[in-house]
């Protein structure tokens, strides 16, 4: 989806960009290619930089409540330097690396709801402006989509998936959120946890799996959060047994006894604005975002975009529900609320 907006800062008669970003979903860490066309306005213009912003909705909790907000998390120089004559038109070929933690907003085709784009920025004599907006669609990466199809074929459902606000302690965690991909429990495990969040943590050498578990009280006993991280590489994930894997994983959680178990004896929990780790040494305590926000983890569906349905059992894995048809419209409709913000 594209947006055409004039420059506005530059009035009636200045140039003009659409980005146009190549087809199919970039993975984590992959090369996000495409075109940058110009068109020239009613003079001639000095384009002095252009730049693309990697930009998502994220969502933060607080003591006021719950807000939603655009966050930029990566920027990349891909042109400038140059004179637009009037009524030129001239294309700039960009390819550009997306961050390792990227959120994944599809799987097998599927819209999981999450809000995230491409903006263009252009620094025309000496002004600047946002420029167009695409939406970026990110695929899974070959061990993300193995364990979220395991999670399926043990009778996972999918409920909803979000991007928090905040850092999550005792990871390597680089970008200042974190997706939550949000599971109904199997049957087999239904007794034991209302959900499961699984957050991927990709970085070029591998990948933490970060799991929380809402764990139902006993009879003698409230409910609390189990919570593990786990370790895994890129390469082989095609000869693994994910099925058994996620299953010990899961089993792991919910057998654990006490607060919650952090394999590896490092600790987990949520940072606070000051690097200050909350609930480490596996005590799963929820601490503040980078901005001094409490860093609970919400339920819910994100933006009005919802993938409903239970997919146990069947080969697309987790997500085998209907999509809301209004998702893709409402991820430029996010976008130019917030710009006029």
């Amino acid at each position: 989806m594209v947006f055409k907006r004039l420059l506005g800062s530059l009035g009636v008669g200045g140039p003009t960009v659409d980005t146009v970003l190549e087809g199919g979903p970039v993975r984590p860490g992959g090369a996000l290619s495409g075109q940058v066309h110009l068109k020239g306005g009613s003079s001639d213009f000095q384009i002095e930089q252009i730049t693309l912003e990697l930009v998502a909705r994220v969502e933060a909790e607080h003591e006021d409540g719950e807000s939603e907000g655009v966050v930029a998390f990566d920027r990349f120089t891909v042109g400038g330097g140059f004179r637009l004559a009037e009524g030129e038109h001239m294309s700039v070929p960009f390819s550009v690396h997306i961050p390792w933690e990227t959120p994944v907003t599809e799987l097998y085709g599927q819209p999981l709801g999450i809000i995230m784009g491409v903006r263009t920025e252009l620094a025309v004599a000496g002004a600047k402006d946002k420029g167009d907006l695409d939406q970026l669609t990110v695929g899974p990466l070959p061990a993300q989509e193995a364990i979220l199809e395991a999670f399926g074929q043990l009778g996972f459902g999918f409920k909803s998936a979000d991007l928090e606000l905040g850092h999550i302690g005792g990871t390597g965690q680089t970008l200042p959120f974190y997706q939550e991909i949000e599971l109904t429990p199997a049957p087999q495990y239904a007794h034991a946890v209302n959900e499961i969040e699984v957050t991927f943590l990709a970085h070029p050498g591998g990948m933490e799996v970060v799991l929380e578990a809402d764990k139902r009280g006993g009879l003698f006993s409230g409910g609390h959060d189990a919570l593990n991280r786990f370790t895994v590489g890129h390469e082989g994930a095609e000869h693994r047994d994910w099925t058994a894997e996620v299953d010990a994983w899961v089993r792991q959680m919910v057998d654990s006894r006490g607060s919650h178990g952090a394999p590896y004896g490092q600790g987990y929990g949520h940072q606070d604005g000051y690097g200050h780790g909350h609930g480490g040494y596996g005590h799963g305590e929820h601490g503040h975002d980078s901005h001094g926000h409490d860093g609970h983890r919400r339920s819910g569906p994100s933006t009005g975009a919802v993938v409903a349905g239970v997919a146990a059992g069947v080969a697309v894995g987790i997500v085998g529900g209907m999509v809301a048809a209004e998702v893709v419209d409402e991820i430029g409709d996010a976008f130019e609320d917030e710009e006029e913000d």
